[in-house]
């Protein structure tokens, strides 16, 4: 039976979209695979290290084994521009785990990413050592704009064949990545497939209709960092309104920042912890349910409609809240204030949930490289 997790906790719990699918998840009893190599994707991000391993199967992915933990490896990295003692043993800790899960299915495939917080602190380096040291894990820091690119090519399963403007928006724990991508030249039936190609990078032309990345900007205010800017801020609701015109002024270089988008044909896609909570909130559910939040969507109204919720209820009452989850409570109004801040910018009936993401991405890229995926309704 596959382990029911908090919100926001595992963005990949049961991975029901014809890209992906689901075997054995978590499991220690399960024997190993027999058949194609297995493919492991780890994203170490500012506030959680997440782990995923796959078997390719016809045009889609097996995702046999999983891994989440809240690490905070970017905790005090704001003040002190370093990743603490602390937090360095936190997340070895965690990935040892997830270094006999590799060791034990036998994987051959893998990237394993870390993102902000190793991008920025000044002893990222020293750290990566220290892994590849104590858990025999080798670490590659990437980019913002590769980070960008695996969000937007998970995501492609959900774009509808209508959608002529795509904004895919990536809300992680120390930064914030939106992709905005111009379809109208791409056949409907085309889309999700064009969008897929973006793994090759966001200028690739290939064969076939191109999707054009408009713009792309990787914002250095995540859930995390957003917090930690305004935590001498005693008021929950004037610390929320401060964080969301925040975000917003950092979106200024962005150069769809001051396009009206028209209602008809622009979808906006969000992926994150913080989004697919406030899915969870707003379905009222007490046990998080992968099925019913992927793909899900949101109204405005309804979006503003949970985070009235979550203001009200305040910290302690966010803190208790089954639908939030013991690790998103502290970060949720965060990530609700950007989230309210794309939503104020880009006026739209609705945001699609995407509860999938870097990993996915990951997997996706390699077993494409690999040239190990058939050719399906997405590839």
């Amino acid at each position: 039976m596959t382990p029911v997790r908090p919100p926001g906790a595992d963005a990949s719990s049961s991975l029901v979209e014809p890209l992906f699918a689901r075997s054995h998840e978590g499991d220690p009893s399960s024997p190993d695979q027999i058949g194609p190599a297995l493919y492991a994707a780890l994203d170490l991000g500012t506030n959680s290290c997440r782990m995923l391993i796959a078997q390719p199967k016809g045009s889609q992915f097996l995702v046999m084994d999983s891994f989440s933990k809240t690490v905070q490896l970017g905790a005090g990295l704001e003040a002190s521009g370093r990743l603490s003692r602390a937090s360095m043993a936190r997340t070895i800790q965690a990935l040892r785990i997830c270094g006999k899960k590799i060791e034990r299915h036998g994987v051959t495939r893998m990237r394993l990413v870390a993102t902000e917080a190793c991008r920025r602190a000044r002893n990222a380096r020293d750290f990566i050592r220290q892994v590849r040291r104590e858990t025999g894990l080798a670490l590659e820091i990437i980019g913002p704009e590769e980070e960008a690119r695996l969000a937007v090519i998970s995501c492609a399963p959900l774009v509808k064949p209508e959608t002529e403007q795509l904004l895919v928006v990536d809300i992680g724990g120390g930064s914030t990545e939106l992709v905005w991508i111009d379809l109208s030249a791409v056949p409907p039936d085309d889309r999700a497939k064009a969008i897929m190609r973006l793994h090759m990078g966001f200028s690739a032309q290939g064969e076939g209709p191109v999707a054009r990345v408009v713009d792309w900007i990787s914002v250095k205010l995540g859930v995390a960092t957003l917090k930690d800017q305004f935590a001498d801020v005693e008021d929950d609701a004037a610390r929320f309104a401060l964080m969301s015109w925040f975000f917003e002024e950092n979106l200024a270089s962005f150069s769809p920042y001051h396009a009206q988008a028209k209602r008809e044909g622009f979808q906006i896609i969000g992926t994150s912890g913080t989004v697919t909570t406030v899915a969870a909130s707003f379905l009222g559910l007490r046990r998080y349910d992968r099925a019913k939040v992927d793909g899900l969507q949101m109204t405005s109204t309804q979006i503003d409609t949970v985070i009235r919720d979550y203001l009200q209820l305040g910290p302690e009452g966010r803190r208790t809240d089954p639908r939030i989850g013991r690790d998103r409570h502290t970060l949720i109004m965060s990530g609700a204030a950007i989230l309210q801040a794309l939503m104020r910018i880009w006026p739209t009936d609705r945001l699609s949930v995407a509860d999938r993401g870097l990993r996915e991405g990951l997997l996706y890229a390699q077993m494409s490289a690999d040239g190990v995926l058939e050719d399906g309704p997405y590839l």
